[in-house]
């Protein structure tokens, strides 16, 4: 509904999202038409389709760019921002002024660039910044607008024409050389880089294992009792993990260390036993903890992924939501500033709500040390002049915007807040010729960890958990020795980054910026150059073979300093600094270094793709040290141990025929994944295995294994054609006929089965899904019982049942399936019937539609309803993530592209089921 509007029309607002347009649009009221843009409105063609006719033959087209004319871009708006460019032009004919309300930064600014070339308003242009979407911030913004910032738009331009030029000038290499859909990017690939050199790490590294003891003291019989640790023997230190060398589990300084082993640990700790305990020394010195800094976007990710749990990306979209309903203030800076409005706010929260002990004389003043920090923004903080309590908002928001917009009041006010202090105390215990170490901590004044204690999500309680007592003795007292306990350690390979730690390591470096890490982690997600173990970010083979390339042929793309050198150019582009044009002809043509042309065009034929593709497996079994002993010896890529490979299948004709001294065993990424080989040999790699976990007895293993699913089970009776059963890149599975048949068979083995256990009667049974059980004599149809996605089931005509785990669609009989089709049904298998619609998140009525907002389980995946517009949730994302705002926001999205014809109808064979992966029907020789 246009708002009411005086004799020369409205004035007209345009912000990127509906959320942020009704937010805004409440706080204008009438006289303001508040519209959304819904993104970037054009862009560079993202395919030849999009080119317009008249650039299609030049020889630059597929960059949209125009390299050889001052790096001209092409701009289109494309068919899904169509109409709603129409319906923004629409509103300017009614409207007497334009205000651009588009965020403060480069991407923001070009938004508004760009909808003024499009849309060419004739009428009085206004540009409107605020950090914060209140009342106050939106009048003071109406009150002192500006032009738009032709610099901030340049450098936006210069940052994507380079992302450009790096993306589609090597992406195509790695097609050729890699494998099809992958990417490169100026962040992105340095990004995979930093996590695949950790993985090289973890493959390096040599475990090893040591013994110390644990010794518990106390000043009398019925005192209290601490713990200590051995530190020394005989001016000998004890080692700990720092000390071994990761590369090959050795001592790195053998003569100052006394390397124990279980026994060695158990007969010192029966001498010292029988010894006295005093204490040597104590040593107390003052702390004081100072308050961290607000958060900018790298810190909030990182601390929401610790302490929530929550990705980059569902931190910025739940913080974007906060943003644009007035609850905090713009989630994309690098900056830890706060105004004075924002210090007043918080040192009134910190004497309401702490007291007056925990407020400082003065206000606390954050300088931001982040390399390559942009524009002048504030923290992110909560929005306002008086900050809204938590507890307030508990019932506005959802759960996780919740425990967000809790986490940064937390962080805001805990930054005005007072130093905690304390005391930390370290004690010695001297037996015989043994020291044993403890420290203890004790705190005075709680300060701002009254508030906030980084990485815990319950400050009191965290409280107590940080303090550790010792007794009040003093150098000289015997103490009681209670208990000596040896205990046993093994070194730990260096940690994969979580997305939290890769955030830091990049920030640090000043590589990328904070505001697009959330979309990078997405994209190596992906394009498979990574999968998340746990938390951990892991390293796909496809990542190794990317990463080789660029290190071999373009190491200046992924070095880690000249990338960051890329962020400082830009950024004094930004600033007006420096000529963008200077800077993309060196980059494209070069000038001091080769250009990204003049690189490529020396390597598209120099590089090898076998030799790109292909990683040597070098990592031995990788055994602890158990004494004092040297490390394993590292194993080189070949193979020397039969006895292990025959110990692994218990034959020893087929170990030998598979372990060949000779022959290296190799990891090679193909045109359907990565495969082991060796010599002739070949196996698939199971895709959860994760690199540092391929040793070379896990490649002899698995090799063995692929050797033995060349060997048939048997025949089966009616085709006479040789039963298999094999394990592929998807999961085991059995199979009827050669290798090399066209009409061959595949079945998935059923949940629970292992390949040890298919027999030839399994596999016959499992090639038999569908089984036809008879017709159902109700209504004619027939009764199929079949193994599915989700599980198995029985089918009669629109009818379905997920079978239960007891009962097995190879064993399932007429009248058990009637029974099953006799009972109601509950609740249907997700995507197996069209009319199960029970909304999995059911939202308010849609602004648009005035219909309920719902999330539903679809055939093809979850997808958002308002009743008129589907849009299906994004990959990855998931139900508790979704908030109304995203969805009202993902539906507008939607139906500004307009309608999609309707796909056409397809048929899936029921009885056989999609071939294997070519990497499983590798030749292989027997020897």
């Amino acid at each position: 509904m246009v708002s009411s509007k005086s004799e020369n029309g409205y004035s007209l607002v345009i912000v990127e999202s509906p959320a942020k347009a009704r937010t805004i649009g409440r706080i204008l009221g009438d006289g303001y038409r508040v519209e959304a843009s819904i993104g970037h409105i054009r862009d560079l063609p993202r395919n030849s389709k999009d080119v317009p006719a008249k650039y299609k033959k030049e020889k630059w087209a597929n960059l949209g760019v125009n390299v050889y004319s001052n790096f001209e871009p092409i701009y289109v708006v494309t068919d899904e921002k169509r109409k709603q460019v129409k319906k923004l032009s629409e509103l300017l004919e009614s409207a007497s002024d334009l205000y651009l309300a588009t965020d403060e930064d480069r991407e923001g600014e070009a938004i508004s660039w760009h909808l003024v070339e499009t849309l060419k308003p004739k009428l009085p242009i206004r540009r409107l910044v605020f950090h914060e979407i209140t009342k106050k911030a939106i009048t003071d913004a109406l009150d002192s607008p500006r032009q738009i910032d032709d610099d901030l738009v340049q450098a936006q331009e210069t940052r994507r024409i380079i992302d450009r030029l790096y993306g589609y000038e090597i992406s195509p290499l790695l097609w050729r050389k890699v494998g099809p859909k992958l990417s490169a990017g100026r962040v992105q690939s340095v990004a995979v880089r930093l996590i695949v050199e950790r993985e090289r790490e973890r493959i390096a590294f040599h475990s090893a294992t040591y013994w110390d003891i644990l010794g518990s003291f106390a000043e009398h019989e019925s005192a209290k009792s601490f713990q200590a640790n051995l530190i020394s023997v005989a001016n000998r230190k004890i080692p700990v993990g720092k000390d071994f060398d990761t590369k090959t589990g050795r001592l790195i300084n053998p003569d100052s260390h006394l390397l124990l082993d279980e026994q060695n640990a158990r007969e010192l700790a029966e001498r010292l036993k029988t010894q006295i305990a005093r204490i040597k020394s104590v040593e107390e010195k003052p702390y004081i903890e100072r308050p961290y800094a607000p958060f900018t976007t790298s810190t909030l990710q990182q601390e929401a992924n610790r302490k929530l749990g929550f990705t980059a990306r569902t931190t910025m979209s739940l913080a974007q939501g906060l943003y644009e309903n007035g609850h905090i203030t713009y989630m994309r800076t690098d900056s830890t500033n706060l105004s004075d409005e924002a210090i007043n706010a918080s040192r009134n929260l910190v004497l309401s709500q702490y007291g007056k002990e925990y407020l400082p004389d003065s206000p606390r003043i954050y300088k931001t040390n982040v390399k390559n920090a942009q524009e002048a923004h504030e923290a992110i903080r909560p929005a306002g002049s008086t900050f809204e309590l938590p507890e307030n908002l508990r019932d506005k928001l959802t759960r996780e915007e919740f425990r967000l917009y809790e986490l940064i009041w937390k962080r805001t006010v805990a930054s005005q807040m007072s130093d905690a202090r304390g005391k930390r105390k370290q004690l010695i215990v001297e037996v015989d010729d043994a020291l044993f170490s403890v420290s203890g901590k004790t705190i005075e004044f709680a300060g701002y960890l009254r508030a906030y204690v980084e990485g815990s999500d319950d400050p009191n309680a965290d409280l107590a958990d940080r303090e550790i007592l010792l007794p009040p003795v003093k150098t000289g007292d015997e103490v009681k020795c209670i208990e000596l306990e040896p205990k046993s350690h093994v070194t730990m390979p260096p940690s994969r980054y979580s997305e939290a730690a890769l955030t830091k390591e990049l920030t640090e470096r000043g590589i990328g910026r904070p505001s697009t890490y959330a979309s990078i982690i997405e994209t190596i997600l992906n394009r498979n150059y990574v999968f998340k173990k746990g938390g951990a970010l892991v390293p796909t083979w496809v990542a190794f073979a990317v990463n080789q390339l660029m290190e071999e042929h373009l190491p200046d793309l992924i070095n880690y300093d000249f990338t960051a050198q890329m962020e400082d150019q830009l950024d004094a582009i930004s600033r007006g600094e420096a000529e963008h044009l200077d800077y993309l002809k060196e980059f494209y043509f070069g000038g001091k270094r080769h250009g990204l042309k003049q690189l490529l065009d020396d390597k598209i034929e120099a590089i090898n793709a076998r030799d790109v593709c292909t990683i040597p497996v070098t990592q031995s079994h990788n055994p602890t040290n158990q004494t004092n002993s040297t490390a394993a010896t590292t194993t080189t890529a070949t193979t020397d141990s039969t006895a292990t490979a025959t110990a692994d299948t218990g034959a020893a004709t087929t170990a030998s025929a598979v372990v060949d001294p000779t022959q290296p065993i190799v990891v090679r990424v193909g045109k359907f994944g990565p495969y082991l080989q060796q010599g002739e040999l070949t196996a698939n790699l199971p895709d959860e295995l994760p690199p540092d976990e391929l040793t070379i007895d896990k490649a002899v293993e698995l090799l063995i294994s692929a050797q033995r699913a060349e060997e048939p089970l048997g025949f089966c009776p009616e085709t006479k054609k040789p039963i298999y059963v094999k394990n592929g890149r998807f999961g085991p599975y059995v199979q009827r006929g050669f290798p090399d048949d066209e009409d061959k068979q595949n079945a998935s083995l059923l949940k629970g089965m292992t390949l040890d256990s298919v027999d030839l009667a399994t596999a016959l049974k499992l090639l038999a899904l569908p089984r036809n059980l008879g017709k159902n004599p109700a209504t004619g149809n027939d009764i199929l019982a079949r193994d599915g996605k989700f599980g198995p089931y029985i089918v009669c005509g629109d009818e379905t049942r997920s079978l239960p785990d007891w009962i097995s669609p190879l064993d399932i009989d007429f009248d058990k399936a009637m029974e099953l089709l006799s009972q109601p049904k509950t609740r249907a298998v997700r995507g197996a019937n069209k009319g199960s619609k029970e909304p999995l998140k059911l939202f308010g009525d849609s602004p648009i539609t005035g219909k309920p907002v719902k999330l539903l389980a679809g055939r093809f995946g979850n997808y958002i309803t308002d009743g008129e517009t589907n849009a299906t949730l994004p990959k990855g994302f998931t139900v508790e993530e979704l908030t109304f705002d995203r969805a009202v926001d993902l539906l507008a999205e939607k139906a500004a592209k307009g309608t999609t014809a309707p796909k056409k109808k397809f048929t899936r064979s029921t009885t056989t089921k999609k071939s294997t992966p070519k990497t499983t029907k590798r030749k292989t020789t027997k020897k």
